[in-house]
């Protein structure tokens, strides 16, 4: 049975008195064992002060993104080897907002997956359509082509040391959330996708939901056959939100 996983992306929130406090609330009600690992993913001037409050607890912790390049003259760019050097564990590599915000297109991000992996790092690797394409009938077509993009990349033995997080871009930060059954047969299609390269990998690869996961919502979500557990953007900032999402993945 797959591990359940819930991982917080904080985005560009923070400060750190307010870390302090939320880090503080998420050390002392994370699960420990029980099936989920808890995890946060948090701004790179914050690893530190991560690093320091969870070191021997067993929240782990990871990046939103990591440069492509292991190191050079990349003015502003942070590597895989310097994240590890924070401790982390995760680094979120293709979330909609860097692929929308910042153009960064499916090719780009099979590259800063491998960057991840040839540091140590397990890459999570966001897919997901645009409403406009859910609403046009092409969701596995484009879910599809992002996958096979990091596939071709990465190979089977990559893809076995990722985490591969279907995000629905018109469920970001909009309230709106893909029902279960909705998230499960993309999920399932994905896995279906891998499972033409390795069916073994397939078959052990983490696949978490991200869109609008909430504490009233997630323990549905989790229930689903081919849904591992979450990525979670907002409600990651309340500390109570995220333990709850969090218990929801260890029932």
């Amino acid at each position: 049975m797959r591990k359940k996983l819930v991982a917080g992306n904080w985005k560009m929130f923070g400060s750190l008195a307010e870390n302090a406090a939320l880090l503080d609330a998420v050390r002392a009600g994370a699960p420990a064992g029980g099936g989920v690992e808890a995890a946060v993913c948090v701004p790179f001037p914050y690893l530190a002060q991560v690093q320091q409050s969870l070191s021997g607890t067993a929240v782990t912790w990871g990046a939103q993104n990591l440069s492509e390049f292991a190191k050079g003259a990349y003015t502003g760019e942070v590597s895989g080897a310097m994240l590890r050097d924070f401790g982390c564990r995760y680094a979120i590599v293709g979330h909609s907002e860097r692929r929308t915000l910042y153009g960064e297109d499916s090719d780009l991000v099979a590259r800063k997956a491998r960057a991840a992996l040839d540091t140590g790092l397990v890459p999570i690797v966001c897919v997901g359509e645009t409403l406009a394409e859910r609403e046009g009938g092409v969701t596995e077509r484009v879910v599809g082509e992002q996958l096979d993009a990091a596939m071709g990349v990465l190979g089977a033995d990559g893809v076995s040391r990722c985490v591969i997080a279907y995000e629905p871009v018109w469920a970001i930060g909009t309230g709106l959330t893909a029902t279960p059954e909705q998230a499960q047969a993309v999920h399932a299609f994905i896995r279906e996708r891998v499972a033409k390269l390795d069916a073994k990998v397939a078959s052990n690869l983490l696949i978490l939901y991200g869109g609008s996961v909430k504490a009233n919502n997630a323990a549905t979500l989790f229930a689903m056959a081919d849904i591992d557990g979450g990525l979670i953007g907002g409600a990651s900032l309340v500390a109570a939100d995220f333990l709850a999402i969090c218990a929801a993945g260890a029932r």
